[in-house]
């Protein structure tokens, strides 16, 4: 058994035992391989975004968190490569880090065969990645994703188009692309209004510890008509 081989079946193996979980011993025993080599394996795994975690005490060994895993997918290898050239081609949108996450878990609960195939199919789509999208600092997106997913206020500096430098309190409604802009639609605390603010002014944000409210939707506005939400279907 090849080491690629190996990684998923250890991760079906941990997946399989549950909250019974494997010693390092019985897995060596199962795959017919060294102690050593399972922990380099399972640090292979771990830092590939596999949830596997050491157990200490006497029933000690590796579990997975069941909650953090995926069951087995029937994925082809089209449907594989099509989630990986989608995310490449919106790298750097919101949320684009927590996909690339997701991404991880399916490929880790995908068959080693179907992701072989799925990345050479991956490998021959190209993307020019020259956005003409103004650059935003990681860090600063990460603010604001956590914010509108969380429920709390934004605190941040911001730059108008003017150039002038206002703080502000915000509660996050919604992220919305246009005219080649993201924008952060907030009601701004400090103004009692709504307000859209683009992502690649925003100079600093941090997070508070006070709620948001969400906001009716009447009060940010109509969408254009060739807009839509994000929501999966």
């Amino acid at each position: 058994m090849n080491r690629t081989d190996r990684l998923y079946a250890i991760r079906e193996e941990l997946r399989r035992a549950g909250s019974r979980g494997r010693t390092a011993e019985q897995l060596a025993a199962t795959f017919e391989v060294s102690i050593r080599t399972i922990k380099r394996d399972i640090s292979a795994l771990q830092a590939g975004g596999f949830p596997a975690w050491a157990r200490t005490g006497r029933a000690g060994g590796y579990v997975v968190d069941a909650e953090a895993t995926l069951p087995p997918v029937n994925l082809t290898p089209s449907e594989v490569s099509g989630l990986a050239v989608l995310l490449a081609t919106h790298d750097g949108h919101p949320f684009a880090a927590h996909a690339r996450a997701a991404l991880t878990k399916v490929l880790a609960v995908t068959p080693p065969n179907v992701r072989e195939r799925a990345e050479r199919l991956a490998s021959r789509v190209w993307i020019d990645h020259q956005d003409p999208q103004p650059p935003v600092d990681a860090g600063l997106r990460r603010a604001v994703e956590e914010a509108l997913a969380t429920g709390l206020v934004l605190s941040m500096n911001y730059r108008d188009q003017a150039g002038a430098e206002t703080r502000r309190r915000v509660e996050p409604q919604l992220l919305a692309s246009t005219g080649g802009y993201w924008y952060l639609i907030a009601y701004c605390l400090d103004r009692q209004a709504m307000r859209w603010f683009r992502l690649d002014r925003i100079l600093v944000a941090r997070l508070t510890r006070q709620t948001s409210h969400d906001r009716p939707v009447s009060e940010i506005g109509s969408p254009p008509p060739t807009a839509r939400p994000a929501t999966p279907r």
